[in-house]
């Protein structure tokens, strides 16, 4: 059994000197099966399929593997091409297509929310594609992990300020591959990328409980 990760900056390996890393660099920590992450940053449903990163995906898919799919920080800027319900989700409904026909199991993920804070409260800044996602996911009886409702919940938990130490906020001569400083409220550090990842892991493990160890189709974990 492997874990499959197909999505964009916010799963992708870590790149450089780091500490920018998404979640996926680090779910080999909390599950017990290998992880092949070929997230990258940029990435819409669409520029993974034109890069050839879906195709290779797929195809080292099998039966008893687990396919994470997250996209939508970048889809949501290609509206005309990737409209939440039109053909974001007509890509998405492919991938989870595909990766039944290799027997493998679908999850879903909602996106993971910018930490862009108003007074106490987290302003959200995805729009409609979380809630596309999430009915797309019972539409398809997919499992689904809705990172949208976690990370806005974690930001919230933690603070404006307690909360900056999860985003790639780094200061003056604190990394070598932003020697100026950086402040990036939608890309995680090393610590929040863990938070993430840990908390990925777990919803993989319930959704995998409700199936006899494998994800419960139109199970969510929020």
């Amino acid at each position: 059994m492997t874990y499959h990760l197909a999505g964009d900056s916010t799963v992708a390996p870590m790149t450089g000197d780091g500490p920018m890393a998404g979640w996926g660099h680090f779910l080999h920590e909390y599950v017990d099966a290998p992880v092949r992450n070929l997230a990258f940053g940029g990435a819409t449903t669409e520029s993974f399929i034109a890069s050839g990163s879906w195709g290779e995906l797929i195809a080292g898919a099998g039966p008893g593997d687990t396919v994470v799919i997250q996209f939508g920080h970048n889809d949501q800027k290609e509206p005309d091409l990737l409209g939440s319900r039109a053909g974001y989700t007509d890509r998405l409904r492919r991938f989870v297509a595909e990766t039944r026909e290799r027997g493998a199991t679908p999850v879903l993920c909602t996106s993971c929310e910018r930490r862009w804070f108003d007074g106490g409260a987290i302003t959200p800044t995805h729009g409609d594609y979380p809630n596309a996602v999430r009915d797309l996911a019972h539409e398809l009886d997919t499992g689904l992990v809705d990172l949208n409702v976690f990370t806005t919940w974690l930001y919230e938990d933690l603070g404006d300020e307690g909360s900056r130490g999860l985003l790639s906020h780094y200061a003056p001569g604190e990394t070598r591959d932003w020697p100026d400083g950086l402040v990036d409220d939608t890309h995680f550090r090393i610590e929040g990328a863990r938070k993430v990842a840990s908390f990925v892991a777990r919803s993989l493990r319930a959704l995998e409980r409700r199936d006899g160890d494998r994800p419960a189709r139109g199970a969510e974990i929020t």
